[in-house]
């Protein structure tokens, strides 16, 4: 059993270097981390058994870990973790993508409404046009995240090719 100790650094992990997303059938939450960390993905991997972890890979220069949390594992033991502790306030960007996944992935995670209905799968509600109405929990806010995140993946995109040539 986790202590609010263990939960807290886990959540600022995966506020920091942690990925909130899927892989288009079911949700995941992905943490990498350098080999140099070794000890620590092993105690995530003991203090959070339901998570598998992944390597080490060298890809790209680069050496490390990968720690997944899916199934039936992010349903009943992570989500409530994370819906704990996660916040907007905290962490605005964390929050707008593990918001994201949720709503992406409502089916697979039995997420219901407070009337106790499944939350419909994002896109998934049609308007009076026959369009599917964006999700209502991806606000300016996510947007912006998300543009945010281009942004920092288009710089690297420049960075990667400046330095190769």
């Amino acid at each position: 059993m986790a202590s609010d100790f263990d939960e807290g650094l886990l959540i600022g992990l995966l506020i920091g270097e942690g990925h909130f997303g899927g892989d288009g059938r079911q949700p995941q939450v992905t943490l990498r981390m350098h080999v140099r960390h070794g000890a620590l993905i092993r105690w995530i991997e003991r203090t959070f058994p339901g998570g598998k972890v992944y390597g080490p890979y060298n890809h790209g220069g680069r050496e490390y870990f990968q720690w997944m949390a899916r199934g039936n594992y992010l349903r009943e033991d992570l989500l409530p973790v994370l819906e704990r502790h996660l916040s907007k306030a905290l962490d605005e960007h964390s929050w707008s993508r593990f918001d994201k996944m949720r709503i992406t992935y409502s089916k697979q995670l039995s997420l219901r409404a407070q009337d106790g209905s499944v939350v419909p799968e994002a896109g998934g509600a049609e308007t009076g046009s026959g369009a599917p109405e964006p999700p209502k929990a991806l606000s300016d806010n996510s947007k912006r995240a998300d543009e945010a995140f281009e942004d920092l993946r288009r710089a690297r995109e420049i960075e990667r090719h400046n330095r190769s040539g």
